[in-house]
């Protein structure tokens, strides 16, 4: 399953979250995939796509981060797949 999600950094400062990120790497645990992420361009909030069969890997993971990160986690779907399970007439 895919999601997205949303971090909204403490206080608007991303320069921890940088910092860790340098010395410790993404941290995500095994059976759970990063595939992209975009910043907006204060600097304030990342949007990441990830995907696990697993959702409890994602709490794993936000435990790592929770100290300096405000998560907001949505299922999310590729349209083609969406499309594929409408019945469309």
């Amino acid at each position: 399953m895919l999601y997205m999600v949303i971090e909204r950094f403490k206080n608007g400062d991303a320069e921890p979250i940088g910092k860790r990120f340098k010395q410790n790497g993404r941290m995500m645990p095994e059976g759970a995939t990063y595939h992209a992420s975009w910043v907006d361009t204060a600097g304030t909030c990342c949007y990441q796509i990830m995907e696990t069969a697993n959702p409890e890997l994602l709490k794993a993971w936000m435990s790592r981060w929770d100290d300096l990160v405000k998560f907001e986690i949505v299922s999310v779907t590729t349209p083609a797949d969406f499309w594929s399970k409408k019945n469309l007439e």
